[in-house]
């Protein structure tokens, strides 16, 4: 009798959660349920150059190029779309002055792990970057585009400037 009570519940409630869960709600094109307040127009910073670039756990940046006017401010947004962890699979983004060697640069860098693998002796050679990030994690940097020009970017994590580089062209 206990058996056949549980059995009735249990059907009872899943029937109950099928007709009460699962339903989308449909909604006509240009109608919202939430009460719209008076926006300001969003004005769009001319003078900004927004840019998104993204690495995964496959040591690739999904740029390799990235063109941006001279004069403008920069505000670079990196994105790493894996799921490894920062020590594991880090990634940053390092723009290097002009006619810095980009591999010396990353040799340096790979021995200095306390500082995000940015050397402090060769912080002169930077013009922006990054914070160190793990999978899943976003990180933004803003600086003034430098003077017209061909710039090295890389991912100074150890090892990964051998395949996570680009230019950087100010025109």
């Amino acid at each position: 009798m206990n058996l056949l009570k549980y059995a009735i519940v249990s059907i009872f409630s899943f029937i109950l959660l099928i007709g009460c869960g699962g339903k989308e709600e449909k909604k006509k094109d240009g109608f919202s349920y939430e009460k719209k307040e008076s926006e300001p127009n969003k004005k769009v910073d001319e003078n900004v150059a927004n840019v998104v670039i993204s690495g995964n756990d496959m040591m690739k940046f999904d740029k390799t190029e990235i063109k941006v006017g001279a004069g403008k401010k920069v505000k670079l947004t990196l994105r790493h779309t894996g799921q490894l962890d920062k020590n594991v699979m880090g990634h940053n983004f390092v723009l290097l002055k002009q006619g810095v060697d980009l591999m010396a640069f990353g040799i340096k860098a790979a021995s200095a792990k306390d500082t995000g693998y940015i050397p402090v002796e060769a912080k002169d050679d930077v013009i922006a970057y990054t914070k160190l990030i793990g999978g899943g994690e976003t990180t933004v940097v803003e600086f003034d585009a430098p003077e017209s020009g061909e710039y090295d970017f890389l991912c100074s994590f150890p090892g990964h400037y051998g395949m996570m580089k680009g230019k950087f062209i100010v025109e």
